[in-house]
């Protein structure tokens, strides 16, 4: 394995020597990419918060971003924390917008802020009324990304393309790798329907011509009668097809939960947070054959070697 970990400080470009290992973690919500790494401090190496990183693996670009943190030890070695620029998007603002897609308030967020645009996959799904007070543009982003899954059933995952803000639907993301009792040092398996896990979808809307509510009912009356009554509720406004969106929610949400935690697995520089991967376990009780989305991951970059710990997480939307 070749690292290359380069710092630029205004019209310098040094290449320190590294200490120890290199951490680059990702989570798919709410949170920029990380580098973390510790350098050698020499005569020459000089550089504050606000320098460009950038780090490539064998030839591959891997991350892009800017000091954020350093702090050192008794021999003056310099511990850095790095982030990509979606660590910008932790910035709070009101946005009022009407009739767009997730990826159109993307780009105009973006272009606010003086972010690098990538590629934009188109999300389709037009919201038609959106108040977004003091919120993070994290929120902001991520709330429209739940209305169009909500909506379309669909998912997609923002994330920075070694400095780009790239929008990916889901299924671009799947990765050709094989997670089972074999590849990894540990497992933690776990299923649940204690978190999103809903067999009723129950939403109103306020009928202005009668001065009432219409109520639109979606549910699963096998499931109701194993589980019990999990009811999601919300509102929607007269511009939203309630009866499908009820439709869409149940066939989201009817389902258990799993997740699951590997760590130490064979590096793979292609599985980013919203990544797919195909999970393959035989447990005492159920068999688990389908892919399961990367919530988080860490990459380590240690002694020539390259693991991978990995936080799953999966519904059975993903099978097939």
């Amino acid at each position: 394995m070749e690292m290359e970990l380069l710092i630029q400080w205004k019209d310098t470009c040094y290449q320190p020597v590294v200490h120890d290992d290199v951490k680059w973690s990702l989570e798919r919500k709410g949170a920029p990419g990380k580098l973390e790494f510790t350098v050698l401090k020499d005569d020459t190496l000089k550089f504050e918060e606000g320098a460009v990183v950038r780090l490539r693996i064998d030839s591959t670009n891997v991350f892009f971003g800017f000091v954020f943190k350093k702090s050192y030890d008794k021999e003056k070695n310099i511990k850095v924390t790095a982030y990509d620029q979606l660590r910008y998007l932790k910035n709070k603002d009101t946005y009022v917008y009407k009739n767009k897609t997730a990826t159109e308030l993307v780009r105009m967020i973006a272009n606010d802020f003086n972010l690098n645009v990538g590629q934009m996959d188109d999300t389709y799904h037009k919201i038609a009324t959106k108040v977004e007070d003091n919120q993070t543009l994290f929120d902001i982003i991520q709330n429209a990304l739940d209305d169009t899954l909500m909506n379309r059933s669909e998912i997609y995952v923002l994330y920075d393309d070694f400095g780009k803000l790239r929008l990916s639907y889901v299924e671009f993301l799947k990765v050709g790798i094989l997670i089972d009792a074999e590849t990894a040092e540990t497992l933690d398996y776990s299923s649940s329907i204690d978190g999103e896990t809903y067999n009723k979808i129950k939403l109103v809307r306020e009928n202005e011509e009668t001065g009432k509510r219409d109520v639109y009912i979606a549910q699963h009356g096998v499931n109701m009668n194993t589980w019990g009554v999990l009811q999601y509720f919300d509102t929607v406004d007269e511009n939203e097809n309630a009866s499908a969106k009820a439709n869409a929610l149940l066939k989201l949400y009817n389902k258990k939960t799993k997740g699951l935690k590997v760590n130490g697995v064979l590096g793979d520089l292609r599985v980013r947070a919203g990544s797919l991967v195909v999970v393959q376990l035989d447990l005492d009780d159920t068999k688990i054959q389908n892919f399961m989305m990367v919530e988080k991951v860490t990459h380590k970059f240690e002694n020539n070697h390259h693991s991978m710990d990995l936080t799953l997480k999966g519904n059975g939307v993903f099978d097939g």
